[in-house]
């Protein structure tokens, strides 16, 4: 069969390339193109778009490239039609998958549309759900409560085939501490706190700077920032100038599972660093009128998976002006505390158990190719 999938963030190039390698090995005739990243490319997929063109983030953000994303829209379509696919599998990215599955289904198209990572319509813009029951033939979410969500709120059905952060993470082959440490010329003497500052400009241009403040108040450490592979080290050094900070590029879980601590944005990272077992300070900033617009809009209590899965503040979250330097320090101060840190590995534990087993990317492959 042919799919064509669509995924906009590097989290979903992250999916997308474990769904893709699953569904290859059911459907050994699969041809796949869509949009996405590296990880989707290696695993099989023509990619036609790469995710670091498309992300843009914020209310504000999204109207100042408004014209980038109609071409995107347009592009998108007429991509659709010349490959003609069996399926469509969305992956995320709402404010665009929600377009092109609206269009995908018209009489003229009716093409067979399948959602991985169903749009978080319970923090925000909920009338969504109209066009999800219309457009969407399949929608598989990811999150435990979101089941109950969609089902008992909505009369929606969906499918829950567990997490699949447990496939990525699960797969990782560490490095022995003390290779990744050689190879990196990481000094073996300091533990590491790591910084995730998220995978697109936008946002680590508005965070970093913060975050790196930090540094010269632990002078007993050594910080790493895990990059994402379509930002350049050049970015990175604009930034960072003279502060004492190693950039280690697409290595995110291996820099997690070696260290002692976190700071990191909100989004995907949150919950790969608390399956990963690191205590971690979640820091969110963005622009005046983009925070002032969420504000109205948002519906939710906190910003982190961790502690929406949890449904109670696990990891603290320093959001807009609380995001400074001395509340970052204050906290990486109190999660590298032993007694603290105990605590919090329990309740790490909790979330991971909520989240399922692993092998969710093959129970959602052998669904989608199933599912006509």
């Amino acid at each position: 069969m042919k799919y064509y999938i669509i995924a906009g963030e590097a989290s979903g190039d992250l999916h997308g390339s474990n769904l893709i390698s699953e569904i290859i090995k059911v459907d050994s005739e699969a041809k796949i193109r869509g949009w996405g990243g590296d990880k989707m490319e290696k695993a099989g997929a023509n990619i036609v778009k790469h995710y670091s063109d498309l992300a843009f983030m914020g209310f504000y953000e999204v109207i100042i490239n408004l014209k980038i994303i109609l071409n995107n829209i347009k592009f998108c379509k007429e991509d659709i039609l010349k490959f003609n696919p069996d399926k469509i599998i969305f992956i995320d990215y709402p404010g665009f998958n929600l377009r092109i599955a609206k269009w995908a289904k018209l009489k003229k198209n009716n093409f067979k549309t399948y959602y991985y990572i169903a749009p978080q319509i319970w923090a925000w813009n909920e009338k969504r759900i109209h066009e999800i029951k219309k457009n969407i033939d399949h929608l598989y979410v990811i999150l435990p409560f979101e089941k109950e969500f969609f089902e008992n709120k909505h009369n929606y059905k969906v499918n829950y085939l567990g997490h699949p952060l447990l496939d990525s993470i699960g797969d990782l082959k560490k490095d022995v501490k003390e290779n990744f440490i050689k190879k990196n010329n990481l000094d073996n003497s300091k533990p590491i706190i790591a910084i995730l500052p998220g995978s697109r400009k936008q946002e680590i241009k508005k965070i970093l700077s913060v975050m790196i403040e930090v540094v010269d108040d632990f002078k007993d450490y050594q910080f790493i920032i895990a990059a994402a592979p379509n930002i350049s080290s050049e970015f990175f050094n604009k930034t960072i100038k003279n502060k004492n900070v190693k950039i280690i590029s697409n290595k995110t879980y291996q820099i997690l599972s070696i260290s002692k601590a976190a700071i990191v944005t909100s989004g995907t990272a949150t919950l790969e660093t608390a399956i990963l077992k690191v205590p971690q300070v979640v820091c969110y900033k963005t622009s005046f009128f983009s925070y002032f617009l969420a504000k109205i809009f948002v519906n939710i209590k906190f910003i982190s998976l961790v502690n929406l899965i949890m449904n109670e503040e696990i990891v603290k979250e320093l959001v807009q002006s609380n995001c400074c330097k001395e509340n970052i320090s204050k906290e990486l101060k109190n999660i590298l505390d032993n007694n603290k840190r105990k605590n919090l590995m329990l309740k790490y534990d909790e979330l991971i158990s909520k989240l399922g087993t692993a092998g969710s990317s093959k129970r959602v492959a052998n669904d989608i190719i199933l599912n006509k």
